[in-house]
C-alpha cells in the first residue's frame, strides 16, 4: 500500500511539474542540477519530455552558454557552464545586499573559518576531514559547513571585487 500512495505522489507531482512549466524550463532546471553531465536522453527523461525536444534546448543553451559539452565515445554529455553560474550567484549578491552588507558578511565568514581552524588545529576542512573517523557524526557536519562558508566566502569575495571593478569604471 505505501509503494501505490509514494506511486500516486510521484505521478501527481510530475503532472503539475508538467502543467505548471514548459519543457524549456524543466529541461534547464535539470541541466542546472547537473554537475557531472547527463546526456540528452538522461535528462530528457528527468525532464519528462521528449530527447529530441531535449536535445533542441540543450544546444539553445550551450549557444547562449548557460551549458557546455563534453564527449563521451559517440555521446555528447550536457552540463551546467559552471562559470556562468558563478557569475549569476555574484551578480544576485551585489543586487541584493549593499557594499557593507557585503564587507560585514566577509568579516563573519572570515571568523568562523578562523574558529574552524582553532577548533580543529587543522588548516582546512580536507585536513580534518583525513584525520576523522567514519563516526564522528557532529564533526563531519563541520567540515560540510567549513566547506559552504569557504564557497560562500569566495563567492562573496568575487562579487565585492566585482562591485569594487564596476565603481571604477563608471566613475
Amino acid at each position: 500500500m505505501v509503494d501505490e500512495t509514494w506511486d500516486d505522489i510521484n505521478e501527481r507531482v510530475a503532472e503539475e511539474w508538467t502543467a505548471e512549466t514548459t519543457p524549456f524550463e524543466r529541461v534547464y532546471e535539470v541541466l542546472e542540477g547537473t554537475h557531472e553531465g547527463a546526456s540528452a536522453a538522461e535528462i530528457a527523461e528527468r525532464a519528462l519530455v521528449s530527447e529530441p525536444t531535449a536535445r533542441r534546448h540543450l544546444d539553445a543553451l550551450v549557444n547562449t552558454g548557460f551549458a557546455a559539452t563534453e564527449q563521451d565515445g559517440r555521446t555528447t554529455r550536457y552540463r551546467r557552464d559552471d562559470d556562468r553560474v558563478l557569475m549569476t550567484r555574484i551578480q544576485e549578491l551585489r543586487a541584493e545586499t549593499t557594499h557593507e552588507e557585503l564587507l560585514d558578511g566577509i568579516r563573519r565568514m572570515k571568523a568562523a573559518l578562523r574558529e574552524y581552524e582553532e577548533r580543529y588545529d587543522a588548516r582546512s576542512p580536507e585536513e580534518l576531514a583525513r584525520q576523522l573517523p567514519n563516526d564522528a557524526r557532529d564533526e563531519w557536519e563541520d567540515v560540510t559547513t567549513w566547506r559552504t562558508t569557504r564557497q560562500n566566502l569566495a563567492v562573496a569575495q568575487a562579487a565585492l571585487s566585482y562591485d569594487e571593478a564596476s565603481r571604477e569604471l563608471t566613475a
